[in-house]
């Protein structure tokens, strides 16, 4: 890390939504980039930048802002150069001379302290003045909450976000109450907000600090351990980790935090006939709530059975098709038709790709019929299976991006007569609830999924819970139909299923497992995906293997293992552009994955406008622009725009947990 003293020469480029700014100064007689995150910044201005310099293949030498102190311009050349830049509204070249003939080196003291003053100027009016007045402030003021949070260990990007959601009144808020960044303020965790209190003088059992460790610690189990709640001795436990408090006043904390409903309480039959104190966030809790009641209210306004010669018609599909439905297969189909809500579950293998078929082909001649999954890979391939366009969710639902909301709710909801959702086990209890808002009592549901695969990424368990609930027509499918049935892979999956060893040594199958320890595992492991198995199966190393690890850290973890097979499946080029972030070096051609749901991210679809990249989309770097502070990537032909800020968001894909 450096520090250097410079002069602002010329902006580049700047982000205003992120402050992300690439800058040319004047260092000595030298002139240099300036990238990174940083306040407005006008040319004549006066620098102190700490960062660490780079060498850039096209641009040069750069040096990546940490840290940027701003200077006022002091001599008369410097304050006129400031003033010219266009920085500040209502003031242009002209006005620039006008004002410092005026004012001299006091200038910018008058801009801010006494801008009535602008008045006395020929040729400045009442308006403009007060526009020139604004935009000074509102730059210094900026610059103030700048310094101000980075002087307390914000980073830049921190520091844009916290101004764009306090404004002037960033100072006021955080010195109050800095525990408010939190819950305000996307990508603020508990211990940064713990940081700066303790910075101010905060001390270690103020009830702000307390009732917002009790809180970060039920949002963080919703957030990233998916539960809807915490029982009462585990938030408490969960929450003196993070607080290092006293148990008893941590219990006085939740007491206060039930009372004034900032935690919603609810008594849950437990084991051993003991009731369970369940802890919920609010927003959870009346989500809960609000799917139970719709589905109950879905229950009760069932319709009709579709077909009093039900049997008759599948036989017939049977004899079109020349398959033969076995007895549980047949079942799912019936309990589906002849229900306004079912759920289908089963493993691989089970035949849920041809119960959805047949679904179609017998309730298509009674209305129209939307077919849906959560995710998009998902979408695609029951599209490809069903022979019919199945769309997101989100899609589904009309998500407004900008907006933040869906368009399909109770007032304009789904005209569908039938609605098939496959893959539910990835439904959250939020996208629950925003599906039956749009769906009108009466319209069939049919939900399709393995209840034995991983719950959402989101809070809940939404498919196993209706399963346990047994309040919904269900039917579990238990053996396998698929053509490929001698499949070790679908034999082994229904063996782990029931707790049984899996088939280790079958010859010439499409399950084998190779035994590797300490150093050979790696080498291995690259000569298997790189050359072995594309060899072996004719498929492309980049777009039909897939490694999956448990854990993310060490020699076989997901970090070690993506620099591997990058290395090996896209090594640098000359041609190929590259961006560093953080450890991780993003190239041109690379496969990468979103973590993390983003509504906003906007894709163009014939034309149309749509919006959303969602948490284990699996996409390819298109393009790399670095001056421009951007990547394209693309996620199985949606092209999205990435820009540098987001990267955080984004994995190499090459393995993934």
């Amino acid at each position: 890390m450096e520090t250097i003293e410079a002069f602002a020469d010329e902006t580049v480029f700047r982000n205003d939504e992120n402050g992300y700014t690439v800058l040319v100064v004047k260092a000595g007689k030298s002139r240099v980039s300036a990238v990174g995150v940083m306040p407005p910044v006008t040319s004549g201005e006066k620098l102190r930048i700490t960062g660490e310099w780079t060498e850039h293949p096209v641009y040069g030498r750069q040096i990546k802002v940490q840290s940027l102190e701003i200077e006022q311009p002091t001599t008369l050349s410097g304050i006129e150069k400031y003033l010219s830049s266009g920085m500040i509204r209502g003031v242009g070249p002209a006005t620039a001379k006008l004002l410092i003939r005026a004012f001299g080196e006091k200038t910018l003291d008058v801009l801010y302290s006494e801008p009535d003053k602008l008045l006395d100027v020929p040729g400045i009016g009442e308006k403009r003045a007060r526009m020139i007045q604004e935009s000074y402030a509102e730059q210094a003021q900026q610059r103030e909450a700048m310094v101000f949070l980075q002087s307390y260990g914000v980073t830049p990007a921190l520091a844009v976000k916290i101004y764009k959601r306090y404004g002037e009144n960033v100072r006021q808020v955080i010195t109050r109450n800095p525990y408010r960044l939190v819950e305000d303020v996307e990508g603020i965790g508990f211990k940064t907000a713990d940081r700066i209190a303790a910075s101010l003088g905060i001390e270690q059992d103020s009830e702000y600090r307390l009732s917002a460790g009790v809180k970060y610690t039920l949002s963080d189990a919703t957030a990233v351990a998916g539960h809807c709640y915490l029982p009462r001795p585990e938030l408490a436990l969960a929450a003196r980790r993070i607080l290092g408090n006293d148990p008893d006043l941590i219990e006085r904390t939740i007491d206060s935090l039930i009372l004034s409903h900032e935690i919603a309480a609810q008594i849950l039959p437990g084991d051993d006939d003991e009731d369970v104190v369940a802890l919920y966030l609010p927003s959870t809790y009346r989500a809960e709530s609000e799917v139970a009641r719709r589905l109950r209210e879905m229950i009760d306004a069932m319709p009709d059975t579709m077909a009093t010669d039900l049997s008759a018609q599948i036989d017939e599909l049977e004899r079109v098709e020349g398959i033969a439905f076995h007895a549980q297969q047949r079942q799912a189909i019936e309990t589906a038709v002849t229900s306004g809500m079912t759920v289908i579950t089963g493993g691989p293998g089970t035949g849920k790709t041809t119960i959805i078929k047949c679904i179609i082909k017998l309730l298509s001649v009674h209305g129209d019929i939307a077919l849906a999954a959560p995710t998009g890979r998902a979408a695609k391939r029951m599209s490809e299976a069903c022979g019919m366009e199945a769309k997101t969710l989100h899609r589904l639902l009309e998500y407004g991006g900008e907006e933040g909301d869906f368009a399909r709710t109770q007032d304009n909801p789904l005209e569908y007569d039938a609605l098939i959702i496959d893959e539910m086990s990835m439904v959250d209890i939020f996208l629950m609830r925003s599906l039956l808002r749009a769906l009108v009592p009466g319209t069939r549901l049919i939900m399709v999924g393995d209840a034995d695969q991983l719950p959402s990424v989101g809070a809940g368990n939404v498919l196993r819970d209706i399963l346990d609930s047994g309040a919904i027509p269900s039917v579990r499918l238990t053996e396998i139909f698929r053509q490929d049935e001698k499949s070790m892979i679908v034999y082994n999956a229904h063996r782990i299923n029931r707790g049984e060893m899996p088939v280790l040594d079958a010859h010439d199958k499409d399950f084998f497992f190779m035994k590797r320890e300490g150093g050979a595992l790696i080498p291995t492991l690259a000569e298997v995906v790189a050359r072995r198995l594309p060899v072996t199966y004719g498929v492309s190393a980049f777009d039909k293997i897939q490694v999956i690890t448990p854990t993310r850290k060490g020699a076989a973890g997901t970090e070690t293992l993506n620099q591997l097979l990058q290395a090996e499946l896209n090594p640098p080029a000359k041609d190929k552009a590259e961006k560093k972030f953080r450890n991780v070096v993003f190239r041109e051609g690379d496969k990468v994955m979103q973590i993390r749901n983003n509504y906003d991210l906007v894709w163009d679809e014939n034309g149309t406008e749509r919006f959303g990249i969602y948490n284990g989309d699996i996409g390819v770097i298109e393009k790399i622009y670095d001056r421009q502070s951007y990547m394209m990537v693309s996620f199985d032909g949606r092209e999205v725009k990435y820009g540098f800020d987001l990267l955080e968001d984004l994995e190499l894909a090459y393995a993934i947990t």
